[in-house]
Order: C-alpha cells, then structure tokens, then sequence
C-alpha cells in the first residue's frame, strides 16, 4: 500500500548515474523524483565505453527497459547473444604482440557512445521529471528536509537529494567540506589522454582495420593505445594515454609526438600517427581520493560525484550504474522521510568499499599499462594473473547480493530504529 505522502527526491545531474536511477525510480509509487541538469541540451561530446558484464548485470537489476536502451543503442539486431572483450596486448618489450588480458568479457557486451546512451536512458524518464539548464547553487538542509537553490534563481525543497553532478560535483563539495583533502580532482600520475574522433571510413585508411570493430590496448612504457568503435560502428575513437606528460607553462600538454614510439609495434604506430594528426578530443587525467563518507544527513552523492576513476579499468560507468541498482532497490522501502538516512547509511556502507576499490584498481591499470608497476611488465604471466584477478573482482560480482546486504543493512537500521548502521567499512570488502 502506498503511502498517502510519496518521499520527494531531487536528483542533481543528468548523466548516466542519475538517469538511471530515474528510469527505476519512475516505477515507484512511494517516491516523487525531479532530475536537474546543468547543461541546457545534451551534445555529442565524450568518449566511448565499453560496459563491463557488471555494468549490465546493475542495468538489468533497474529493469529489463534499462539493459535493452543499452544493446539497442549499441548493438546491431542480433548481437546480443555475441561475446565481446577488450583485447590488452604488450605492444612494446621483448614479448611485443603477447595478449595478456581479455577484459570485460560478456554476452552481448558492445561499445557505445556516450551521448547514445544518455539518449537512450533520457527516454525512459517522464518529459515532467527532469530539467535542463539547472545549475547548482547552495545547498541547505534543515529539520524538516534540504533546500536547493540553482543558478537560474530555482528554488526547491525536498526531503532529500542525491548529487549525481560529476567529478567537480557541488554535492561532494557540501559533503565533505571545501577544505577537505579529498574534495578536489586529483592526477597524482600526470596523465594525459590524447584522443582523436574520426569516421570509421577514415580510420580504415590509416589503421589495421580489426580495430574499427573491436576495442585493443596496446601497451607501453610512453603511453599506451586504444581504439574503441562507436555509433554503431561509423565512428571510431582512438587515444595514447601517457603517464607523467610533459604540460607548458601554460597548463596545455606536449603535442603527442610518434617519433617516440618508434620500438613499438606497427599496430599501435599506426594509430600514434592517425591520433597526432587531430588531438582535439583530448583532456586530462583525474580521479578523487577516498571521501570519507559519501552522505551527509539527507545528500548523498553517486556516480563521478562519489567515486571519480581513471579510465583503465573501464569501470567508471558500470559504478555509476551499481550505485543507481543499490539506490533504486532502497529506495522501494522508503515510506517515510524518517527512512532517508537508514537508506544513505546503507547505500554508502555497502557501496563506498567496493567503489574505492575500483578507483585504486583503475590507478593500479594504469601503472601496469605504463610498465611502471614493479617490473610486471617482463613477466606476461604475471600480468595475466594480475588481469584475472582485477577482471574477477568488477566483472563478477554478484550484484544481486550486494543490493540484498544495503538493505538488510536498512532494514536492520528501521527496526532498531536508528539513522543507519554503524559498519567498519574495510571489513566489508576483500582487499584487491
């Protein structure tokens, strides 16, 4: 029976974690939810992703509506029975050529733009539950609920809000303190991300052409190189990651230089040359440190906003998804603002742990693609175990249990009527 009063939410940010958590909450008849975005219209901007089985396994856990956005705008008819992985393969050393990872590996796994999928999730949200072009301001909690007031002069009220607002998120802003250590993007690597957009026609021309269908990491010790096809196959994104780039005074990278690649293997070569051509997609490297705490009384903070990764893991996304799988899960049983802090409590003991720990293993990835991770390197079958292992531990996780423990944690929390279980979180997950 539903409650006379629905519990209102405002979701704050558009992206991928907060339109998912709005394509399960719509089915909720307990709650009321608004999303708001900050930019005015959606463009066609960002790079590719490849979603990991965890990812699809979070999609499905929302709804069946949700996975399927994701295959038709990634997929051609048919595949989604086809197993796809991401090919990691030494391309400079001693053992050029060796394949050492097959990551992400999962039935009906494609690559996707980013702007597709957003497309795809946008539709599954009610046209009256999200607005465009509302930035964050303040945020102000008191007694009775949080206060948010926008840019444009918005003003609303809500018995709580989760901040789904991106790596420089206002919301972790507010959570964590302006001063705190862990508030501010980091690069402690020096990364840089060198990328091109080009047709697949165009990139026909210029690579081996198996990579304008299937996503490759060729690694090496001055960057390593990826190729990851998008928009159904008519585009392709192609980058060198380099750890410790050289910035001018002026904060801009080095231009990417194919002169320095020279010993590696003619694969990667080639899309060095094609990526130095047009380096106009690229951007810099960042993550966050360890909050803390990812709520504080009824804000939370979800997706880039909680846990901001580097991308060499490819787990960025599929995060963001795990944290609206657990969130929409809790929230079917919260009937009463009272239950708000249980809910966060719950969501922040069961997910901060395992989301920490990608963001170490995404670092991890990228000292190992770099050869700068204790001579891994010279050892292809250490490497292996190393990727089998990481693969294991985001891959195969088993999603279900982990949104039936957030809400015994909850359930646990009503019942003895506190705000939220007290849990010593670096007992809840094995260390990576």
């Amino acid at each position: 029976m539903a409650p006379d009063k629905k519990v209102s939410i405002a979701i704050v940010g558009g992206g991928i974690a907060g339109l998912a958590l709005g394509a399960g909450l719509k089915k909720k008849s307990n709650v009321d939810f608004h999303i708001y975005e900050s930019v005015p219209e959606y463009k066609d901007v960002g790079a590719g992703l490849a979603l990991h089985m965890n990812a699809i396994k979070a999609m499905t856990l929302i709804g069946d509506e949700v996975r399927q956005t994701y295959f038709d705008k990634a997929c051609e008819m048919g595949e989604e029975d086809q197993v796809m992985s991401t090919e990691v393969i030494l391309a400079q050393g001693p053992n050029q050529g060796e394949l050492v990872a097959e990551l992400g590996k999962a039935k009906g796994r494609k690559t996707v733009a980013r702007s597709d999928l957003l497309d795809g999730l946008l539709d599954l949200v009610p046209k009256e539950n999200i607005s465009f072009g509302k930035r964050l301001e303040s945020i102000e909690e008191s007694g009775d609920g949080v206060r948010i007031q926008f840019k444009d002069g918005t003003d609303v009220k809500v018995d709580c809000m989760l901040g789904a607002d991106g790596i420089h998120s206002a919301t972790r802003r507010y959570i964590l303190g302006p001063d705190h250590p862990a508030t501010e993007p980091k690069n402690h690597d020096g990364w840089q991300i060198y990328r091109t957009m080009v047709t697949t026609e165009y990139a026909r021309e210029h690579i081996n052409p198996k990579w304008c269908s299937t996503v490759p990491i060729l690694l090496g010790p001055r960057g390593h190189v990826n190729c990851i096809p998008l928009n159904k196959g008519t585009r392709v994104s192609a980058g060198v990651a380099v750890r410790g780039a050289k910035f001018t005074e002026s904060g801009k990278a080095a231009p990417l230089d194919p002169e320095l690649y020279k010993d590696y293997s003619e694969d990667a070569q080639r899309i060095v040359r094609m990526v130095a051509q047009d380096t106009s997609a690229s951007w810099e490297g960042a993550d966050h440190d360890h909050a803390p705490t990812y709520f504080k009384g009824r804000v939370a903070m979800m997706g880039d906003a909680a846990h901001a990764s580097m991308p060499f893991a490819g787990n960025g996304a599929a995060q963001a998804l795990e944290d609206a799988a657990v969130l929409d899960y809790l929230f079917s049983r919260v009937t009463s603002p009272s239950h708000i802090e249980a809910a966060f409590s719950a969501y922040d003991a069961t997910r901060r742990p395992r989301s920490q720990a990608v963001v170490d293993l995404a670092r991890k990835f990228g000292r190992v693609y770099a050869y700068a991770e204790d001579g891994m390197h010279e050892d292809p079958m250490k490497m292996k175990q190393f990727f089998g292992g990481a693969a294991a531990f985001t891959n195969n996780a088993d999603l279900q249990r982990q949104n039936d423990d957030a809400m015994k944690l909850f359930e646990t929390a009503i019942q003895s009527g506190s705000d939220g279980p007290a849990v010593d979180v670096e007992d809840a997950v094995e260390a990576v």
